[in-house]
């Protein structure tokens, strides 16, 4: 029997250590080194290597293939995969329990099964009993769809070469071990080793492979962080379970963009497609509060209209109060900063709750004015007229920078009924077809704040 011996590995970067330290040489990330038992065998562990050509070959001798995607079905996924899933490719959906990570992978398999395709659905967490219960509330599979619940590595291999399936559901990466290392499953090794191992069979097999990732109590994909480097797209699931809304992220996308967002709609029947966010984001705004404004944020290529709530009160502590929900608390603060030194604001003395309404989660600088807008209109209990849209980044002086996308903000909030945009004075000078919406243009914090 081989000899054990015990290694520490860290958790960020997957760096590897006879000792525990206390900080990572690689990344340098402190208390990141978990302790694990491998085998001492003179076997190493590791993904077999690829099947590549012999020897190097010139750049401009390799034949180029058409990209193929294969279509899911739902228009929000597609969006945010750059138009649809690439053949080959290796994928990674991470995000917290129960925000809806398997319920979207059954319905995009579904829609696969049903489109005649060959689809393999692999549970370390559920059996197919229960896979059967959930996908009879999600709708009807017209074709075939193969379930396989299995942990082991070598077993999961062999169903997916034998059956030869377009498109692969792993669920849950976590769940899945090699019996070449000792360690438990869900530890570094396990996770980094199941990944090559996945990675090399949607390579050489040409199939497309998603597998899903749990998330720690800081919101990111458990295990090494290597394990976003190896794989091609890196999905993440935003929002809170309570909450109507679903927000997919796009954080890595080596065949599209990666600032596209897709949002859903969790119901009794799976997740709906959201198409116009902006509409939905607004209904039930309240109307002549003072406090609430409307910005517009780009995810992508798409502008989002969201209601930026704030409220400002005189407070009863020695330390007043500070609260920011789905934007960047430090910015927050920075721009209450830049209010009280150049526009004289006194919010030293008050507490200050900012929100984003909608269950969203925004840090584009365009949205900088708003929250300044917001804020002063909640100090001075005046309300923005309702049909105005505001957007801008501001900066420590005092000034009103332009922003990118400026032609499709205004179309989009043409096309939700305003009638009024404050927005950067650089960006009306570079407009150059006159839209029918009112623009006034502003080149500091003082001249948006005389309009309220």
């Amino acid at each position: 029997m081989a000899k054990q011996k015990t290694v520490y590995f860290c958790k960020e970067c997957g760096h590897e250590s006879s000792k525990w330290m206390g900080q990572c040489p690689a990344c340098k990330q402190w208390n990141t080194f978990v302790e694990e038992k491998i085998a001492s065998s003179g076997k190493q562990g590791g993904a077999k290597p690829l099947k590549t050509s012999a020897s190097p070959m010139n750049i401009s001798e390799v034949v180029m293939e058409s990209e193929e995607r294969i279509p899911t079905g739902i228009g929000e996924l597609d969006r945010v995969l750059g138009g649809g899933i690439v053949k080959g490719s290796l994928s990674l959906v991470g995000g917290d329990p129960g925000i809806g990570k398997s319920t979207l992978l059954l319905q995009v398999c579904r829609n696969m099964a049903n489109a005649g395709r060959k689809v393999l659905y692999i549970s370390g967490e559920e059996s197919m009993h229960q896979i059967k219960m959930r996908a009879e509330r999600l709708g009807t599979f017209e074709q075939e769809m193969l379930l396989f619940c299995e942990t082991d590595l070598d077993a999961i291999c062999q169903a997916i070469l034998k059956s030869k399936p377009e498109f692969v559901v792993i669920d849950s990466i976590q769940t899945m071990y090699s019996e070449e290392l000792s360690s438990a499953a869900g530890s570094v090794s396990q996770v980094r080793e199941v990944t090559a191992q996945m990675m090399r069979i949607a390579k050489e097999e040409n199939i497309a492979v998603f597998i899903v990732g749990h998330v720690t109590k800081e919101g990111v994909v458990a295990g090494p962080r290597t394990l976003e480097h190896m794989v091609d797209t890196v999905l993440y699931f935003e929002g809170e379970r309570e909450a109507a809304y679903r927000i997919l992220r796009g954080v890595k996308n080596r065949f599209g963009s990666t600032n596209e967002i897709g949002v859903f709609e969790m119901s009794g029947n799976g997740l709906l497609e959201v198409e116009n966010p902006s509409k939905t984001m607004l209904n039930g705004r309240p109307l002549d509060a003072s406090g609430s404004v409307v910005v517009c944020s780009m995810e992508g290529t798409r502008p989002i209209l969201i209601e930026i709530q704030a409220l400002i009160s005189p407070t009863s502590f020695q330390m007043p109060r500070r609260t920011a929900v789905g934007i960047d608390y430090n910015r927050v603060n920075l721009l209450m900063a830049v209010l009280e030194k150049r526009v004289g604001l006194a919010l030293g003395g008050c507490d200050a709750y900012v929100n984003l309404a909608g269950g969203m989660r925004l840090g584009e600088p365009a949205i900088d004015l708003g929250i300044i807008m917001a804020i002063a209109s909640s100090y001075k209990n005046t309300a923005l007229p309702e049909d105005t849209i505001i957007f801008g980044e501001v900066g420590l002086v005092g000034e009103v920078r332009a922003v990118s996308g400026g032609e499709s903000r205004i179309k989009e909030a043409e096309k939700l009924g305003f009638k009024r945009c404050i927005l950067p004075k650089a960006n009306v000078d570079a407009i150059k077809k006159k839209p029918k919406i009112h623009l006034i243009g502003v080149s500091n914090v003082r001249e948006a704040l005389d309009l309220i």
